[in-house]
């Protein structure tokens, strides 16, 4: 754990901004589910030295969860799905709060609990049907579509926490943390989900023919990166984490949803300020020097749960 030290007077802002955040990505359950997740006996699917324990508890998943959006919207079948039925505009944080306890579960809880948490996604992936505006089908339980949103979140998990987690891993390390997302994947009904760096990069290439950004994607990335559904006090934080999720996404992406390409401010300011962002949010959700208990620290995609933290299902 990364040691900050404390200066006199900030302990109050630390708790009251780190309550704020945890509130934000867990709701009002979250202290009794991060009890559960954290507290609870049992054998994991992961043990405490695994690789996705490091990722998905890092601050950098708030960065990478903006960034895996953005990414996945560019499949059209998906993006209808999740316009049509996820409520990500009418009910954004209860989404993320879902989406933030699912990883918590999976990579944090018992093995009993990530089973029954996948079991309920499945669930209700096996009720989400439609049709694109174009009339194409889609199914939400479809495997080819499943294994589109787990390439795209864990190669921007991935990309986050190789540039702004507090312990980048080496490349056997990231290569083990893509093997620990595809059991979850599995589980999740995705047929061969990638095991490496290589294979993540080979099946994200495999989709290409198939991306494009439809209407529905560039008015969520509008609503995304333009109006967050956030205070004024709380934009230009979050406009610093829209930056830098945008300069993650590969170039390919950018034009088709209509997000610019300035590389020599995002080599300087974005990325100094992508740090800044991050340490902050770290110092925020660790428990300080004299004990006295945080709320939380951070996880996949942008929760929070305790003594690690997560991000988005469902």
């Amino acid at each position: 754990m990364v040691a900050y030290p404390e200066i006199p007077g900030l302990g109050a802002v630390r708790r009251r901004l780190g309550a704020e955040l945890f509130a934000r990505v867990a709701g009002p359950g979250g202290p009794a589910g991060r009890e559960r997740i954290h507290g609870s006996p049992g054998p994991r699917w992961f043990g405490p030295d695994r690789p996705i324990r490091t990722v998905h508890g890092d601050a950098s998943m708030f960065v990478g969860g903006l960034r895996a959006l953005l990414l996945q919207s560019l499949h059209p079948r998906a993006m209808a799905a999740v316009a049509a039925h996820s409520g990500y505009r009418g009910d954004p944080w209860g989404r993320l709060q879902r989406t933030s306890h699912f990883l918590a579960v999976t990579t944090f809880g018992t093995a009993p609990d990530a089973e029954a948490a996948v079991a309920h996604v499945r669930g209700i992936h096996a009720r989400v049907s439609g049709t694109t505006p174009e009339g194409e089908p889609y199914r939400a339980s479809d495997p080819h579509l499943l294994g589109w949103v787990h390439a795209a979140e864990v190669d921007s998990f991935l990309r986050a926490h190789r540039r702004y987690g507090a312990r980048p891993l080496d490349d056997a390390g990231y290569d083990a943390y893509v093997a620990d997302t595809a059991r979850v994947a599995s589980a999740l009904g995705v047929l061969d989900p990638p095991r490496d760096q290589a294979e993540l990069a080979a099946q994200l290439d495999a989709y290409r023919p198939e991306l494009r950004a439809t209407p529905q994607a560039r008015e969520a990335a509008r609503f995304l990166l333009l109006d967050p559904p956030l205070p004024w006090a709380a934009r230009p934080a979050y406009a610093v984490l829209a930056a830098n999720a945008v300069a993650l996404l590969p170039l390919w992406s950018r034009v088709p949803l209509g997000v610019p390409y300035l590389p020599l401010v995002e080599e300087t300011g974005v990325r100094l300020a992508g740090h800044g962002l991050t340490r902050v949010i770290r110092w925020a959700l660790t428990p300080p020097p004299d004990g006295v208990p945080a709320p939380g620290r951070v996880s996949p995609g942008g929760g929070a749960s305790g003594r690690g933290a997560s991000a988005p299902k469902g």
